[in-house]
């Protein structure tokens, strides 16, 4: 067990908090003491957190299946910000060619890499597989757990063949995460990842810094965003759109009012789509107006 003071000055030490969130100091204690964990928490509540502080307390790698690529290069690009070295972190995905990919395996191999993000369709990979069965893992983080039922709204199908493929690579402790399960959809994850008997950590959800509002659509809704947005000055929002064309054709009618905008969709080559989402990360542009392409696949 790892004593309350050490986890809190490891806290301070890498990513310079100084008070843990909510439940994330029994989580991290329960995952460091070897414990299948379930994790429902909020988005924006920290779960994120609670997986990469032990990882780098742990010895070993930590795999992470994500099925959010732009969230995952998001999270890898904070780890390395925080710790300072490059290879503390990687992703293993679609986007990467195949030196890239070398590149990452010989970061793991080596032992310098403690948290590794791997899309579940790179986890099936047989070549990954075989790769990882070499690798000492310290345990894995499932993110986003609910695509793993078919009780929840992002089911991917990708995600039943997780537990089989760690039991090929090896039984490590597992830790599931996610903000949407209701009872129903919590056993069908735990029962899926053959994770029953673990530990349950469930946080509230009112969160009293969020405000919702709905509005009906009007005829001059074009008129009505741009009015929005310049009501708004210095802030930074995402618009989301039902089909690709709309994507482009709103982008545009933004970028001729002035206004810093950029499209994502999935029909978009995968090196604009990156470019645009640095940008929007980086706070060159304002809006990014997307389909629901933008964090997923």
């Amino acid at each position: 067990m790892t004593h309350p003071t050490l986890l809190a000055e490891a806290l301070k030490h890498h990513f310079g908090f100084d008070t843990f969130k909510g439940n994330q100091e029994a989580i991290m204690q329960s995952l460091l003491d070897g414990n299948d964990t379930f994790v429902l928490m909020p988005t924006g509540g920290g779960k994120s957190l609670c997986f990469q502080l032990p990882s780098l307390l742990m010895e070993g790698t930590a795999i992470v299946i994500s099925p959010l690529i732009a969230l995952m290069k998001n999270q890898v690009d904070a780890m390395r910000n925080f710790s300072e070295e490059d290879d503390v972190a990687h992703f293993l995905n679609s986007s990467l060619n195949r030196a890239a990919i070398d590149k990452v395996k010989a970061d793991v191999a080596s032992g310098k890499t403690k948290l590794l993000y791997v899309a579940p369709e790179s986890l099936t990979k047989e070549e990954n597989i075989e790769f990882l069965k070499t690798v000492k893992i310290s345990f894995y983080a499932v993110d986003e757990a609910h695509c793993i039922s078919e009780w929840g709204h992002d089911f991917r199908p990708e995600y039943r063949r997780i537990r089989p493929i760690i039991n090929e690579i090896g039984k490590r402790p597992v830790i599931a995460l996610t903000a949407t399960a209701t009872l129903k959809l919590q056993h069908d994850i735990q029962k899926n990842l053959a994770m029953l008997d673990a530990r349950v950590f469930k946080s509230s959800f009112n969160r009293e810094n969020l405000y919702y509002e709905i509005r009906p659509k009007t005829p001059t809704v074009d008129r009505d965003i741009i009015k929005f947005i310049k009501n708004n000055e210095g802030k930074s929002g995402i618009i989301y759109c039902l089909s690709r064309k709309k994507v482009e054709e709103l982008a545009e009618m933004l970028q001729v009012n002035n206004i810093k905008a950029l499209p994502y969709h999935a029909g978009m080559d995968g090196q604009t789509r990156s470019e645009n989402q640095d940008a929007f990360l980086h706070e060159k542009v304002d809006v990014i107006v997307a389909t629901i392409a933008f964090g997923m696949g």
